[in-house]
């Protein structure tokens, strides 16, 4: 069962971190064959006593010696205890280098066997969900059917200011459609005028391709902070609903310009921009849309979308065409984009009008009118304490706590500043902020990772951080959720709290 002997060997970070070294165990030499494993074997071997076995690819390793020195903590390295490697693997730069590879291979204890190198996906020709794409194990779901997820907090700002696609947060609202890239037509309407279609090779090809870094997030972002408060209707989301990404495609001034908008007519009778989705169940298909100014504005830097970190853009993430709308709630980038409409209203979909609304606090499910208040557009300023997650345990003997995470604010506003308090925002620190996207003014569509080192107090016990934003308009932040609370936890962006436990 894959005994291994210990020698002294120079170990490279399996799942994040910098290079280290350690001492490690080593697989014992072999001439002959390694034993085969079932995957349903490498599974029971997933806490310090059964021992700590992964698979990559074809192989079964034991890095149960690993563990406990693993940079990152024991408990990021444990997220593919008994599972497939890969996911967790693929995150980091590091494990791109062949060194990487190679130091893994003295860890080898088995392979897999043949039946269960390929897991095949029983499929339910009844459940419209049965074609959606595999997910990223790393994920927290908040519902399966249709998937929602979110990466964890501390991961996301530690793979930098681009999320990979993998670990890029995911709201669906119907079932993903399976869409052939061969025969997909884009329609673009321009109210009082004919119809056009375009194919993706038109897309491709008969437009300029631009590119924009921003910051997609979901309206229901932190939302567990309003439902702890005073209970919401909607997902469950924490602090993860929000990743960024180098979107590509033609803009969709342009496009709208090909079909025949006026785009530079500011009187003109077109105010709005809808968008439908290619997603639908028996009743409803999802759409949205925008302002026309921000549809044509030279600076808006709209975009349909093709690629995404340099890829084909993702099923999960609107395959084969999406809208990506910079500094506006991700609501209205509707993905898998099947039509275009510049009209004179707004659009009547759902998701337009019966959702992705702000209200008073005062107002609840048996009182509200959708019609009183506007759809979300610009998001308000935002942060997030990412790491140390909450809860975790911190020493008193170290000093002070190395605090990580992210702010952000909509409209193209940048982040001018994050302040972040350990005793009840008596006194702050200021934060750095790590300004790795270059950004113009009022064009600030990334989000700003920032880092603080915190003082802690001289005693043990539970402590309170708060960090808040402030962006290039001067919006903060407010202190407490109570006052921006709404009955469908849209919003909330009020000081973010997390506690930690102090231990001598």
């Amino acid at each position: 069962t894959g005994k291994i002997n210990r020698i002294g060997f120079a170990f490279l970070a399996l799942i994040g971190g910098i290079i280290i070294r350690t001492e490690i165990s080593k697989c014992e030499a072999k001439d002959d064959k390694f034993p085969t494993f079932r995957r349903s074997e490498v599974e029971k071997h997933s806490n310090l006593k059964t021992g700590i076995w992964v698979i990559k690819e074809n192989s079964v390793y034991d890095i149960t010696d690993f563990v406990a020195s693993h940079p990152g903590g024991s408990n990021r390295i444990m997220m593919a205890a008994g599972r497939d490697l890969e996911p967790f693997w693929k995150l980091y730069a590091v494990h791109k280098k062949p060194e990487t590879l190679d130091v893994l291979e003295h860890m080898k204890i088995g392979t897999l066997h043949d039946d269960d190198v390929k897991v095949e996906k029983q499929v339910d020709a009844s459940d419209p969900y049965a074609k959606d794409p595999e997910r990223s194990p790393v994920l927290i779901v908040n519902s399966q059917k249709p998937f929602n997820a979110e990466p964890p907090t501390d991961i996301l700002v530690e793979v930098g200011p681009i999320t990979p696609i993998d670990l890029h947060y995911k709201r669906n609202h119907l079932p993903v459609p399976f869409i052939e890239p061969q025969s997909y037509k884009l329609k673009v309407e321009i109210e009082g005028r004919k119809c056009i279609e375009l194919s993706l090779d038109d897309l491709i090809n008969r437009f300029e391709k631009h590119k924009v870094v921003c910051t997609i997030q979901c309206a229901g972002n932190r939302r567990d902070e309003m439902n702890e408060y005073k209970p919401v209707k909607g997902l469950n989301w924490g602090s993860g609903a929000v990743s960024t990404a180098e979107w590509a495609g033609p803009k969709l001034r342009d496009v709208l310009a090909f079909a025949g908008l006026d785009v530079e007519d500011e009187d003109s009778d077109i105010k709005h921009v809808q968008f439908e989705g290619l997603d639908k169940d028996l009743v409803n298909s999802y759409g949205g849309s925008i302002p026309v100014h921000k549809a044509v504005d030279k600076s808006g830097d709209v975009i349909l979308a093709y690629e995404m970190n340099g890829e084909p853009i993702p099923r999960d993430h609107g395959f084969p065409l999406r809208v990506v709308v910079p500094g506006v709630v991700g609501a209205r980038s509707v993905k898998w984009l099947g039509k275009i409409v510049a009209s004179s209203k707004e659009s009547q979909n759902h998701w337009q009008q019966k959702d992705y609304k702000g209200f008073s606090p005062n107002v609840d499910w048996h009182n509200v009118d959708f019609s009183t208040a506007p759809a979300i557009q610009d998001l308000p300023v935002v942060s997030a304490i990412c790491s140390p997650p909450a809860g975790s345990a911190v020493s008193l003997h170290d000093g002070a706590v190395a605090l990580k995470g992210y702010a952000w604010s909509g409209g193209g506003r940048d982040i001018v500043r994050v302040d972040v308090s350990i005793d009840g925002g008596m006194s702050w620190v200021t934060a750095d902020l790590k300004k790795a996207i270059e950004q113009s003014p009022n064009r600030a569509w990334a989000w700003t990772l920032w880092e603080a080192d915190v003082k802690l107090p001289e005693h043990s016990g539970e402590v309170e951080v708060i960090c808040k934003a402030t962006d290039s308009s001067y919006n903060t932040q407010p202190e407490s959720v109570g006052p921006i609370w709404n009955l469908r936890g849209v919003l909330s962006n009020a000081w973010h709290r997390v506690k930690l436990e102090v231990r001598d």
